[in-house]
């Protein structure tokens, strides 16, 4: 892979050499998301399974009166499913996916703690030798002798609706 696809993303960092964010475990992996998107952190809620679904979204919550779907991004990173623990939380973001802001919840282990990573720290995922699709991670960021894994929640979103798509066949999105 050439350097030029190796740098840090700019739209995490936007000039800015700190991000504010939450960190969290998935599959004994430390994941985080910038903070800002982050609109609660619940115990773990009542599920609806949607039938037809893919199990990476595969049932919806009530946040709020809203019904919001319920992402396990650790099927998107080819992890296996596991059961919940007391330690289960449930992130509400908001994401822009398909230029709409949509909200999602984000199904974890344990939610730690709303920290700063720095820049200077961070580094693009390696091309060979990952368990993962490096476009799936925006980047890694060391810290305390470990590495805090930043998804492209954006491209994991949209690989997932593309791949609905094509299963389903093509969606007339001019009917919206």
């Amino acid at each position: 892979m050439s350097e030029a696809l190796r740098k840090l993303p700019e739209h995490l960092w936007d000039g800015r050499e700190e991000l504010e964010v939450l960190t969290f475990e998935i599959a004994g992996e430390m994941f985080a998301l910038e903070a800002v998107h982050v609109q609660e952190i619940l115990d773990l809620l009542p599920e609806t399974p949607v039938p037809g679904a893919k199990p990476f979204v595969g049932s919806v919550i009530n946040f709020r009166g809203k019904v919001i779907p319920l992402a396990d991004i650790r099927l998107a990173f080819g992890m296996e499913a596991t059961t919940t623990t007391i330690d289960s939380r449930i992130i509400v973001l908001e994401l822009d996916i398909d230029d709409e802001p949509t909200l999602t919840g984000i199904r974890t282990d344990k939610v730690h703690e709303v920290t700063t990573l720095e820049k200077s720290h961070g580094e693009p995922p390696p091309s060979v030798g990952m368990r993962w699709r490096p476009d799936f991670i925006d980047c890694l960021v060391r810290r305390h002798g470990e590495f805090i894994i930043i998804p492209n929640l954006k491209t994991i979103f949209s690989a997932q609706s593309e791949r609905r798509e094509r299963s389903d066949g093509p969606v007339d999105r001019t009917s919206r």
